[in-house]
């Protein structure tokens, strides 16, 4: 897609002469180290506020790392992860055996989809994240879905009830995505608990880093204790990593190999140098996270204001019922300048909106103000 400059974009988009409304933006908001250091992404048109992207990053030291080792990119990376994978390995707890890099978490969710499911069937819930299903279904599983519940939560008590012999694998994503809701954690770990003893369970914690519940367990836990559950983990969100590609599976041992001989893209040595400066960079990490919910707390408060009802996400987005049908909420908003999430059918009133800077965040604000106000 062709960048439009800032100066233009706005005056395309109505909105040269606004600025004040929405106060000095990002560039004055962080200091000139600060911009370095957390490379928060320009206001450039169209705002893209739609795939759920990190708005700052690779941050200054992963992109040191990144360049330092560029001339390392002629080498195959299998012979240079092995840090990485230990320094994972040391993070989540488990032996360096039980990691599965892939290239972006979205890989990991195809490669265990077409691992376990082909020849049975994948149970899941709908709307969910539909990578793993909609890959797996061109292999011949066949899919099972369940709807949320009422409030919108996926229905463990329904799915459980659905597991048969035929059952390959059961797909939770938690928190979930579109929703951003996050399941109860006793019982979500009783289910996993419970229903591995049947069949593989997939646990996508892909915005696992953004979750506020104090203790909250990740079932990285059920892997150590040997149970059939694989997780998945990303660099793509927290870590601002989306466009480098870098994510891992956990899963015991055995089922980590069968997941490993399935990887086709591999990781790349930028990838391996990036993630393991992020993971060193606590600094961009806090910064991240505590931006997001700055930016969160920005598109609530508009909401409230519009008495728009939303779901307590605990992810680096908010699902809201617009009360108009996406498909139209979407082409009005893009003429705006302004990229939305996709349609969730079948909750086609409902709008997915991702976190930004401030500044793109305030833009957006005022214009659905503008728009449903």
């Amino acid at each position: 897609m062709t960048r439009i400059s800032r100066r233009s974009w706005l005056k395309k988009a109505g909105m040269s002469g606004s600025l004040a409304l929405f106060g000095t933006g990002i560039s004055t908001q962080l200091s000139a180290e600060e911009i370095k250091k957390f490379n928060p992404r320009p206001l450039e048109g169209p705002i893209r506020l739609g795939s759920n992207e990190n708005p700052y990053g690779p941050s200054e030291k992963m992109r040191k790392a990144m360049m330092d080792n560029f001339d390392l990119g002629c080498r195959y990376p299998w012979a240079y992860n092995g840090d990485l994978v230990k320094m994972i390995a040391d993070k989540e707890g488990v032996t360096e055996d039980h990691i599965v890099m892939v290239a972006g978490s979205t890989e990991g969710l195809k490669v265990a989809g077409i691992t376990f499911g082909q020849g049975g069937e994948i149970i899941s819930c709908a709307p969910t994240f539909l990578s793993m299903m909609s890959y797996a279904e061109l292999w011949g599983t066949d899919i099972k879905w369940v709807p949320l519940t009422k409030d919108l939560d996926f229905d463990l008590d329904e799915i459980e009830k659905r597991v048969s012999y035929q059952t390959r694998l059961v797909f939770l994503c938690n928190p979930n995505n579109p929703t951003g809701k996050l399941l109860p954690a006793d019982r979500v770990k009783d289910f996993c608990n419970t229903v591995s003893k049947k069949t593989v369970v997939f646990s996508d914690e892909a915005y696992y880093d953004y979750i506020t519940e104090p203790n909250y367990p990740s079932m990285v836990e059920l892997v150590k204790e040997g149970k059939d559950v694989i997780v998945s983990r990303t660099f793509s969100k927290a870590y601002g990593l989306a466009g480098i590609r870098l994510g891992y599976m956990v899963a015991r041992p055995a089922i980590a190999e069968k997941l490993r001989d399935r990887v086709v893209a591999n990781t790349n040595i930028m990838a391996i140098e990036a993630g393991k400066a992020a993971l060193l960079d606590n600094e961009f990490y806090d910064f991240s996270i505590q931006s997001n919910k700055e930016v969160k707390a920005s598109i609530t408060k508009t909401l409230d204001e519009l008495k728009l009802p939303y779901l307590d996400s605990h992810a680096n987005f908010v699902f809201f019922q617009s009360g108009r049908d996406i498909g139209e909420l979407n082409k009005t908003f893009a003429d705006r300048g302004i990229i939305i999430g996709r349609p969730f059918p079948p909750l086609n009133d409902w709008c997915r909106i991702s976190t930004g800077t401030p500044e793109e965040v305030a833009i957006f604000n005022q214009t659905l103000k503008e728009v449903l106000g």
